[in-house]
């Protein structure tokens, strides 16, 4: 199977699975149900640091790249999640070029960034030093587009070299135009279709999160151009089948 990259730079669907509960058996159990990639959030979910290795470990095994949504677009949390074994990083509070700039650097060694060299888990231990250093552009770079200024700036946001796609933060875009929670409203609706026509054109890939998948949105984001897809999440799955289950039980 290719990796999400390559899938990504052959403008197909790389689907994937959001995870916010932190723990590697839940990350483990979607990863074997046949993701290509899975995310741990630890901008909002449960999941902290120290979680991060145990998520790549568990993705890996199951099968499935592992991506992880940093706190923050900063440096150190950025190499950290790479150094632990990540293959892709999803940075949050892009709203501009420099800060899309500041995301490809602290993820690329140098003379491409500024990430730092060392023994780490990403090169299991130093045993693989060279090699993975010469691959720094495998992995994956993706800025989420979360807010009215970064819609407005998309195009100088995907001209950043080293920016591989953006991801769509639906529900904090809603709050930056005044309208929160409502993501089908047309104003978002057509924030989101300049995005992803804007990675069309500069060739970089569209993604979202389809939080609560439905036949009609999946069909949408796919009609639209969406290539980098989560769909639902750890947190939603669980819910949803306890909902389904006592639905069934008291029918």
């Amino acid at each position: 199977m290719p990796s999400v990259k390559e899938t990504l730079r052959n403008k197909n669907i790389a689907l994937g699975g959001w995870c916010q509960i932190g723990h590697p058996a839940v990350a483990e159990i979607q990863a074997q149900s046949g993701m290509q990639w899975l995310a741990l959030d630890c901008e909002h979910g449960e999941a902290s640091e120290a979680d991060i290795g145990d998520f790549c470990r568990a993705t890996i095994g199951g099968g499935a790249e592992p991506f992880v949504r940093v706190r923050a677009n900063e440096t150190l949390d950025i190499r950290r999640a790479l150094d632990l074994g990540a293959t892709g990083v999803i940075v949050p509070l892009v709203n501009n070029a420099s800060d899309a700039k500041r995301a490809v650097a602290a993820a690329k060694y140098p003379p491409k960034g500024i990430r730092g060299f060392a023994f780490q888990r990403g090169n299991c231990w130093g045993r693989d030093f060279d090699a993975y250093a010469a691959t720094d552009d495998t992995r994956c770079v993706i800025v989420m587009i979360e807010s009215r200024e970064a819609v407005e700036n998309i195009a100088a946001i995907l001209d950043v070299e080293g920016v591989d796609g953006v991801f769509i933060g639906p529900y904090d875009m809603s709050g930056s135009y005044g309208i929160v929670g409502q993501t089908s409203s047309p104003i978002i609706v057509e924030a989101c279709a300049k995005v992803a026509q804007a990675c069309l054109k500069h060739g970089k890939a569209a993604g979202q999160h389809i939080v609560t998948p439905t036949p009609e949105n999946i069909a949408a984001a796919k009609r639209q151009g969406y290539t980098f897809i989560a769909l639902g999440m750890d947190t939603y799955f669980l819910a949803n089948g306890v909902r389904t289950a006592l639905e069934m039980f008291n029918g």
